[in-house]
């Protein structure tokens, strides 16, 4: 039996349906949308068009029982039984272009900013493919973020994905923006997913600036979009990121927030009906994060690099929520926020004891990396004993240890903390860490 008469003998036996780009729509539950008469592989992206036209889009999430599962990106109000469904060709490619720099942009590459629409250079997919561990080169270069306490105490190398661990209101959005105006770092892309609508233009003008703007790429899928959107977007700020390494840029990544992204995923399995797992989660969720934060960091193919910080949010300060569980575990550190240090107006408010860079001792020379180690161990020391010394239990000579972290409390805490409008170099970093630590 020939190839090809097989293949026709195997279609057949299976029941496949051959393609078919339109179809009817059928049933709305939710913002679940059933179509007949179409097939379509899932991720495709899918016009609604009624008796008047273009109504808006959606995309495939799933099938089951010969229909396809669509979700809109924006509002189901005014769609309708029997509008058409018509599939897109190459919808799950974004333009890319380095005319990007500077713009606003949604999470389907759509202009924000009121300015035109991207003219591409080249067309990607935003599904994209995390990067093969053997073509992964090591991390060896120090990224200077232009904040002190990151810079001296967990040291970031260039392709290291980091964590931001923080519940709301404690400095995150500032840190950010700090990141993104003092950087090293080439090109700066920023993921806003799930925040609040307000926030997008707050951290656009105050906390990136027109002068951090200028280099950087923002994709905003705010909470008010679907979720479909909001993981688009997501999925597009890293594809943006992959576009400039692979010029050899050196780029850093901040996606805010990772939490959101899950959220996303949530909602999405919870409509094609896929069974909650832990705290309402699906398992696609923790599917998805490892396959998202795996295409950041170095690879072999390319001199640039793609460092990369996603905020993590634990709801109610709880640093136990399963996001935040399974983000540490993925990811090459993180940095915690207190809300206890934000509330002392001490920002920004980086909890010290409860962060972590894993790559740092291989970044730094022993000299450096034991200054460091002295410092926190102070800090340490301190914190341990600080109710102790509150209530005037403690006794002074008692443990010389604990005798040189009161002493050098005042300057360490002038060490953590840094004004928002204030840029602090790597080298000027350690070397405010080594007046600090000079009788080690």
């Amino acid at each position: 039996m020939l190839f090809s008469e097989n293949v026709a003998s195997l279609v057949n036996k299976s029941q496949i349906s051959p393609p078919a780009i339109q179809g009817v729509l059928t049933r709305v539950v939710g913002l679940t949308l059933e179509a007949s008469g179409i097939h379509a592989p899932i991720g495709t992206h899918c016009d609604l068009i009624g008796p008047t036209g273009l109504h808006s889009a959606a995309e495939v999430i799933g099938f089951s029982q010969g229909k396809l599962l669509l979700m809109p990106f924006k509002s189901v109000r005014g769609i309708a039984p029997g509008f058409r469904v018509v599939a897109r060709k190459g919808s799950s490619n974004a333009a890319m272009s380095n005319s990007m720099l500077g713009r606003v942009i949604d999470g389907l590459g759509h202009p924000l900013d009121g300015g035109d629409e991207i003219i591409a250079s080249e067309y990607r997919q935003v599904t994209g493919v995390p990067i093969h561990p053997i073509h992964r080169n090591p991390i060896e270069k120090i990224l200077d973020v232009g904040v002190r306490a990151i810079n001296g105490l967990m040291t970031i190398g260039q392709g290291q994905r980091m964590g931001l661990l923080a519940g709301s209101g404690v400095g995150k959005s500032v840190l950010l923006g700090m990141m993104t105006r003092y950087t090293e770092a080439d090109i700066v892309v920023i993921g806003l997913i799930g925040e609040r609508g307000r926030e997008v233009q707050e951290f656009v003008t105050e906390s990136l600036g027109e002068e951090g703007l200028r280099r950087s790429v923002v994709v905003a899928a705010p909470g008010d979009v679907s979720p479909v959107a909001r993981l688009n977007g997501a999925m597009l700020a890293t594809t943006i990121a992959e576009y400039f390494r692979d010029q050899g840029k050196n780029v850093l990544l901040l996606m805010d927030s990772i939490t959101r992204v899950a959220h996303a995923q949530r909602e999405i399995g919870l409509a094609v009906g896929e069974a909650p797992a832990t705290k309402g989660y699906p398992p696609s969720v923790f599917t998805l994060l490892p396959s998202l934060i795996e295409r950041a960091g170095n690879h072999g193919a390319s001199t640039g690099s793609i460092t990369a910080f996603y905020t993590v949010l634990a709801e109610g300060d709880d640093q136990q929520d399963p996001i935040v569980d399974a983000a540490r575990a993925i990811l090459d550190g993180h940095i915690s926020l207190s809300r206890d240090l934000a509330a002392r107006s001490h920002y920004p408010a980086i909890d010290v004891d409860h962060s972590i860079s894993r790559l740092m001792s291989n970044l730094l020379p022993p000299t450096q990396l034991q200054r460091v180690m002295h410092c926190r161990k102070l800090l340490s020391i301190y914190h341990d004993n600080r109710d102790l010394i509150n209530i005037g239990a403690y006794q002074g000579g008692t443990n010389p240890e604990l005798d040189s972290a009161i002493e050098k409390l005042p300057v360490i805490n002038q060490f953590l903390q840094q004004d928002m409008s204030e840029s602090v170099t790597f080298a000027d970093s350690m070397g405010f860490l080594f007046s600090i630590t000079d009788d080690t």
